[in-house]
């Protein structure tokens, strides 16, 4: 059996550690951007399941200090992602003692979620784990994104993505599913891009 891709550094991870980012996943949401154009200066985001931090990374330079990032995840963030306006919580998003802490800290301009569950190697169970992490991120920006806000989130592909996304399009727009290039070639994750939330 040849080498599996994830065993050695590929163009993007060595570009993010080039360019000072903890992971190759900065380049996925920095294409969702450009595409999609998601981000202004002043904006309060969440970024959901932010460990180590790349996103969160990209997200404080390209506000310069403006606006205000809020962090989430269960593992601490690598530790040279901080910043003036970053607020990282510590914890679990299902938690109710979380989910307040973030609450308060919003409403918000845009959330992001590139939150993965821990995988088994069974794509049945991985996707479904995938399914719930997505349900819990929708609700997530359902709650605490003002009117107009945008949402992006990541998700296994399956056959229930169509339903994902048919929920979507009741709270946003414009909602519809996009695979970056930095996506590893043997992957099967996505993602789900929401624009302008209604109210």
């Amino acid at each position: 059996m040849g080498a599996n891709s994830y065993e050695k550094p590929d163009y993007w991870s060595q570009k993010a550690f080039s360019e000072g980012y903890p992971a190759r996943s900065v380049y996925k949401l920095k294409e969702i951007d450009e595409k999609f154009h998601m981000l202004k200066k002043d904006y309060t985001v969440l970024d959901l399941g932010s460990a180590p931090g790349s996103w969160t990374t990209f997200l404080l330079r390209s506000m310069d200090g403006t606006g205000k990032v809020v962090s989430c995840d269960l593992n601490p963030l690598a530790k040279d992602v901080k910043g003036d306006n970053l607020v990282f919580i510590q914890g679990d998003l299902t938690d109710n003692s979380i989910r307040e802490a973030i609450k308060a800290e919003g409403p918000f301009d845009l959330v992001v979620c590139d939150a993965a569950p821990k995988t088994t190697g069974n794509r049945v169970v991985d996707t479904a784990r995938s399914q719930g992490l997505v349900q819990m991120a929708i609700y997530y920006a359902q709650t605490m994104l003002r009117k107009g806000g945008n949402f992006a989130v990541k998700v296994f592909q399956n056959g229930d993505q169509q339903s994902l996304l048919k929920s979507m399009r009741e709270t946003f727009e414009s909602a519809k599913g996009f695979k970056p290039i930095a996506c590893r070639a043997e992957s099967f994750e996505t993602y789900l891009i929401g624009i302008n939330k209604k109210n």
